[in-house]
């Protein structure tokens, strides 16, 4: 359980490595794009080899997989629709009109924590199950810190350019990642003790919620911010995730 909590917290870690590069050097927008375009590869190839084929192979004949990807995928769209409105709430109380622009109040920074959670917690957790088949998946842990970089790097400019304390913002990075190494340390302890049709579930629904983060946010984010060069980014961070499982998995 402490080598899975370690694995989660080098993932959540780099959260806080991207509210630094942000404060010493902010990267540009396309750099921050391009990183994104192929962290989003390397998340999509994750989910298809490390979660979905994995729980089909432990579910046992049942439906869990596509219950689980489907539970995950509306829990995940429930909660970005929450905090859509909740932002634009905060938004209209600061004094301006629902839907324009506007610096981001410091109150933001509980929307924009909740939002790293709900894709957070699910990828933590698949670092710590990734530990029941004898060691932990590389391109799960490479997944889940190069796309926490560029999240973090957007949502620090954002709050410093609010007024937030930098001291407040790196609590805030650090403490989500405790929660993700808390997270994969559950993944291993608690998931690992459940029958083969619930751990599918949860293994589905983890894929579902990540699937739906990067349909919704990091792909189109990606693009706005990259361009066109954002899909060949993006099926070479596929390429290069799918050949660390290949490597893995012929060791």
């Amino acid at each position: 359980m402490l080598e899975a909590a370690f694995w989660g917290l080098v993932g959540g870690l780099a959260l806080v490595l991207g509210a630094l590069l942000t404060f010493v050097a902010p990267p540009r927008p396309r750099t921050v794009g391009r990183v994104m375009a192929f962290g989003a590869g390397v998340l999509i190839s994750a989910v298809a080899y490390e979660l979905v084929a994995e729980a089909f192979r432990t579910a046992g004949g049942h439906g869990a997989v596509a219950a689980g990807i489907a539970a995950g995928a509306l829990t995940f769209f429930a909660g970005d629709v929450l905090l859509a409105r909740r932002g634009a709430a905060a938004r209209t109380a600061a004094g301006a009109p629902a839907g324009a622009a506007a610096p981001e109040a410091d109150t933001d920074a509980q929307a924009i924590a909740l939002g790293a959670v709900l894709d957070g917690i699910p990828e933590s957790v698949v670092i710590g199950v990734s530990l029941l088949s004898g060691g932990v998946s590389a391109a799960m842990v490479a997944a889940v810190f190069i796309s926490n970089i560029p999240e973090a790097v957007a949502a620090t400019d954002g709050l410093v350019r609010s007024g937030t304390p930098r001291a407040r913002v790196l609590a805030l990075w650090g403490g989500l990642a405790l929660t993700c190494a808390a997270a994969a340390a559950v993944g291993y302890g608690v998931v690992g003790a459940l029958p083969g049709a619930v751990a599918a579930f949860v293994q589905a629904f983890a894929a579902g919620a990540l699937l739906t983060m990067l349909g919704d946010t990091m792909v189109p984010e990606a693009y706005a911010r990259a361009g066109r060069v954002a899909g060949l980014l993006l099926v070479l961070g596929f390429a290069v995730s799918f050949g660390l499982t290949a490597a893995q998995a012929a060791a």
